[in-house]
């Protein structure tokens, strides 16, 4: 079996690996000078997670007990780094920093970025042989002192790779006052090994003859990058312990133990063979951050934790400005075996009702956050038991911006009608289609059937069409198909349905006193809705469910559930109600249909009355005649005539579709 041939030029790529010199304690140093020339560690809980090169030549070592650090040096001066803020903003501004030199940038950590310079290395070496210039120097190390071909293009294309790795830290230095470590290679792999050969401060380039050499110095295979704790560990246990026994290793017999993918993979990454790209990380994917401790036994300490994590989660998801849609919690418990390792995770989403809450007062979204991450917890740790946690980490994923209305969307065109609110603090969110007065027997559409099947599931009684009901409700009730008091624009039908509460706002509003919805129509008020679904951390329904905000939808999905051609012109005419009262910008802007409502708040879902066979008739063939403007099309009150009728005629019968 053949063995993968050693890495060359890679395609002509060249990756710089740009490595910050003891990265936390650097930025203390950076937020207060005096500490320079100080032997200084930074302090985790009990440890001293890194510190200066002074501490350093002291005897002070990463990791080192805190006990142990000041017993080797008495005189180091520590800080506590458990707040990682800094750190974080800092890394960012380097990243920037890197990202105006070139947009491949791709972060890893905090003090570490990968940058493919491969465009702007071509740019200059097409610059210098345009000049006739013959002469590149390198700056920084070459890895084994190997002699450098000018006559190589892919040797002169890394020593230009050199002179902007230069360019990179004397930036760093010059603008953050941060020193940092760089390796230039042709690839992701070698450029992060080779980066630390000289240290700190310090730059090393590698030639590809020296590529084995660099490779084959690795003392454990661990030492790869690629190649994680549990893949080392199986490979121990086939006697696998250094690069050049995996590259001496039969690939047949490899590939049987780990599968072909992953062992073609680590065979080529003992070779110095890696072709990953360097992808820009952009903003980040999630928002994470976790504890450990000795130990964690009880459920109380874990709701503790919890809280504290998730308080400086919101603090960065605030300043990020998108909502995250999924949590995920980890932990991490006890075992004398296997100590790093024994990480479980759990997820699920986020209610809707939550969604909308970050961003805003984070005191009243911690709650409800850390009663989801306690039930995730109980998925993993039975409390009825002794349980030892050595971790948390609490994650935010999914990010998505907060929606909003744009241009080239109908909502762009659209006044939002935000509704009346009361104390309830719930915040519900109806999304209204106005349903036509009749609809035909057959026109059963999936709408429809959604909305059946979810109105039934919710314990109602089964829905009829809206002119049936009128005939029967108004002989139960013995009442005018219309009362007096209920304005002409406001369908009955719909009407009866409404919550008590909206009954007695509308009729109250016409009439000047509030009257009793039952006595109006004689029988309790139903709710009305299309489709009603529950939000909750899984998919079917839970018994927290109620818990969370309802999502109605009162659109029906399919266009054959219309009496109505879209071609027809109608009018509306709402309540006071829905008009006065509102509060700006809700948070999705769908059409000029949505509303903002609060959970036992007053609620209305204006009708729109459609019109009778003789009147769609003689309206089609008015259109047909005439633009849209002469139609005498009575248009939504919130809808700007101006701005609608500029619109293109395509636009404008979309709109109308829609709103019917």
């Amino acid at each position: 079996h053949s063995k993968p041939v050693p890495a060359r030029n890679a395609a002509g790529r060249v990756i710089v690996h740009v490595d910050l010199d003891c990265f936390y304690a650097q930025v203390e140093m950076v937020r207060n000078p005096e500490l320079r020339d100080k032997p200084l560690g930074v302090q985790q809980k009990s440890i001293v997670v890194t510190s200066n090169y002074e501490a350093r030549k002291l005897g002070v070592k990463k990791l080192m007990s805190v006990k142990d650090a000041k017993e080797k040096c008495p005189q180091l001066v520590l800080v506590n780094g458990e707040d990682l803020t800094p750190y974080r903003e800092m890394s960012y501004k380097v990243t920037g920093l890197l990202e105006e030199f070139c947009p491949l940038v791709e972060r890893l950590g905090f003090d570490e970025n990968f940058v493919d310079i491969s465009e702007i290395v071509e740019k200059r070496l097409n610059q210098l042989q345009q000049s006739g210039c013959s002469r590149v120097c390198v700056s920084g190390h070459v890895y084994n002192n190997q002699a450098i071909d000018l006559c190589d293009t892919t040797h002169v294309r890394l020593v230009i790779g050199s002179q902007i790795a230069e360019e990179f830290r004397e930036a760093m230095h010059a603008r953050l006052g941060l020193t940092g470590c760089a390796g230039v290679a042709c690839n992701k792999l070698l450029s992060k090994l080779v980066s630390g050969t000289f240290k700190p401060n310090q730059q090393t380039l590698l030639l590809p003859e020296s590529c084995q050499d660099l490779m084959r110095s690795l003392d454990h295979i661990q030492k790869v990058p690629g190649i994680g704790y549990k893949t080392a560990k199986r490979l121990e246990t086939l006697g696998v312990r250094s690069v050049c026994d995996l590259q001496a290793f039969p690939s047949p017999v490899l590939e049987k133990e780990l599968g072909a993918s992953i062992a073609q993979r680590i065979q080529k990454l003992s070779y110095g063979e890696d072709d990953s790209p360097v992808t820009p990380s952009g903003r980040p994917q999630s928002f994470s951050d976790e504890d450990s401790f000795k130990k964690c036994s009880s459920e109380a300490e874990v709701k503790e934790k919890m809280e504290e994590l998730l308080r400086s989660l919101l603090d960065r998801v605030s300043k990020d400005g998108r909502q995250p849609h999924t949590v995920r919690l980890t932990i991490r418990q006890f075992s004398a075996t296997d100590r790093w390792f024994n990480r479980e995770s759990r997820q699920c989403a986020l209610p809707p009702h939550l969604v909308q809450k970050f961003g805003k007062e984070s005191s009243n979204i911690i709650s409800p956050l850390i009663d989801i991450l306690l039930k995730l917890f109980r998925k993993m740790v039975n409390v009825n038991l002794p349980f030892h946690l050595t971790l948390l980490n609490v994650c935010f994923s999914n990010l998505k911006d907060v929606p909003s209305s744009k241009k080239g969307s109908i909502g762009f065109y659209l006044k939002q009608m935000p509704t009346p609110t009361s104390g309830s603090g719930k915040s519900l969110w109806v999304y209204a289609h106005l349903m036509p007065q009749e609809v035909e027997d057959g026109s059963k559409g999936e709408g429809s059937a959604s909305w059946n099947q979810n109105w039934n599931r919710t314990g109602t009684t089964k829905t009829k069409r809206p002119s049936e009901e009128k005939e029967s409700d108004t002989k139960k009730a013995r009442i005018p198909a219309f009362p007096c008091h209920l304005s002409p624009g406001i369908d009955q039908a719909v009407f009866r349905e409404l919550p008590e509460d909206i009954k007695k706002e509308i009729m109250s509003e016409k009439a000047g006193e509030v009257i009793s919805a039952e006595d109006v129509l004689g029988q309790p008020p139903v709710c009305f809705a299309e489709e009603v679904q529950s939000f909750s951390p899984n998919s079917k329904g839970d018994e927290n469910s109620a818990g969370y905000s309802a999502h109605l939808t009162l659109a029906c999905e399919s266009a054959s559930a219309w009496t109505c051609s879209s071609s027809t012109s109608f009018s509306a005419e709402y309540p006071k109600s829905v008009l006065t009262g509102m509060e700006e910008n809700p948070p999705d802007s769908r059409s000029f249909w949505d509303l903002s409502v609060e959970a036992g708040a007053s609620q209305t879902a204006p009708r729109v009355p459609a019109l009778d066979k003789v009147e769609q008739d003689s309206e089609i063939t008015s259109r047909q005649k005439n633009d849209s403007r002469k139609v005498g099309i009575v248009l939504p009150p919130s809808v700007d005539p101006k701005t609608f009728y500029e619109l293109p005629t395509d636009v404008q019968e979309e709109l109308l579709a829609e709103w019917k």
